[in-house]
């Protein structure tokens, strides 16, 4: 007669052997943790990285370098802002300034970024550093430019704060750059400028259109968006305003790449 295994047995070995698995798992974590310690814990659950910053002022500045230079920006911030904490009358302590400035700046933190530009413009204004520094405020403003529906302070604070830096400094290294993203910048308060018609002509207020129109002819009459809006002009005053397919006028207004404007 044959015999068949009870089924509290078939759970039983099935409860077992899952037991056995996890033993082996636990195990095998604790083999990894046994062999390469706390580092390596970190490295697989990818724990933050805390700076060692009880440290001399000159092994501070050159760790902030270091993790800095490969793009740590956090861990950087921490060892500048220790120097800027313990030893703010260290001769480390102006380039810690100015490269906590930077740090913000590349970690896209842009209006804490100009708030400590300016408060390093304000307590070094002889240092060789000020152009590069009013460079860097500029394009703080200029990093805050949107699309052409929304604000356009970006764009008019980055044209002043370059225009600045010119004025300044006539002949910097930044010269032909900011020359080029004030060009660009001016071309997207055109866009915004000629977008704002396409309302008025889907909403029929076509003196408001003709008005808008006449404006940027005027402001902008080099402006790469000048062509277009002469001909919808000259459509609007012959009483041929475009009823639909507005998007055809409208296409590429946005921030154009500045790098289009470089002088050859």
């Amino acid at each position: 007669m044959s015999q068949t295994t009870p089924r509290t047995t078939i759970v039983s070995r099935r409860a077992s052997a899952c037991w056995s698995s996890r033993y082996c798992l636990l195990i095998a974590a604790w083999s990894i943790f046994s062999l390469t310690g706390c580092s390596g814990i970190k490295g697989l659950f990818n724990f933050e990285e805390q700076a060692q910053v009880h440290l001399p002022a000159e092994q501070l500045i050159m760790k902030g370098m270091d993790e800095f230079n490969v793009g740590k920006y956090y861990l950087a911030l921490d060892y500048f802002n220790e120097i800027l904490d313990r030893y703010p009358f260290s001769p480390e302590a102006s380039l810690a300034e100015l490269k906590a400035a930077d740090a913000n700046y590349f970690m896209g933190r842009y209006a804490e970024a100009l708030v400590l530009y300016r408060e390093f413009e304000e307590r070094h204004p002889t240092n060789e550093a000020i152009p590069y520094v009013m460079y860097q405020k500029a394009m703080c403003h200029y990093q805050r430019i949107d699309t052409i529906d929304r604000d356009i302070s970006g764009a008019t604070d980055a044209i002043q704060a370059f225009r600045e830096l010119l004025r300044a400094y006539p002949t910097s290294p930044y010269t032909e750059e900011a020359r080029a993203r004030i060009a660009a910048a001016n071309e997207f308060l055109v866009n915004y400028e000629f977008n704002v018609v396409q309302f008025f002509l889907r909403t029929k207020e076509y003196s408001q259109a003709e008005a808008r129109l006449n404006y940027i002819l005027a402001v902008y009459p080099d402006s790469r968006i000048a062509p277009r809006a002469q001909e919808l002009l000259e459509l609007i005053q012959a009483g041929k305003p475009p009823a639909a397919g507005f998007a055809r006028w409208f296409q590429g207004l946005s921030l154009p790449d500045w790098m289009n404007f470089l002088s050859d």
